[in-house]
């Protein structure tokens, strides 16, 4: 018994040298991995950066706002508030500086800020 003993404990005293030759493996890889047609690069589209605001307007011009919004589901077209303010930018931009003058100077000026609560 004493011999199997020691056969074990000289075995694992004895060390294991490591060779420095690459290992080479017998084995075949897998398969080849199937190779993609590469696709062309698409331009994302810019997402536009959105600024949110508020103002005050009289409440007749607020109402007008309401009315065109009527008017645009008639005609079967959902328009949203923002939608007819910025179309109404666009239109005003197009003005040349004479109309475009004619048509500020005929608001009503009106005291800016929030309105005070009654």
């Amino acid at each position: 018994m004493t011999t199997k003993k020691t056969a074990v404990t000289a075995a694992k005293k004895t060390p294991v040298k490591k060779s420095s030759a690459p290992v080479k493996s017998s084995a075949k890889p897998a398969a080849k991995a199937v190779r993609k047609p590469v696709a062309k690069k698409i331009k994302k589209v810019q997402k536009i950066k959105v600024v949110r605001d508020s103002f005050t307007m009289p409440q007749s011009e607020y109402q007008k706002i309401a009315e065109i919004k009527a008017a645009c589901l008639k005609a079967k077209m959902h328009v949203k508030k923002s939608e007819v303010l910025r179309a109404g930018l666009k239109l005003l931009a197009e003005l040349n500086a004479g109309k475009l003058k004619l048509v500020l100077s005929g608001l009503e000026k009106i005291k800016t800020g929030r309105p005070k609560k009654h």
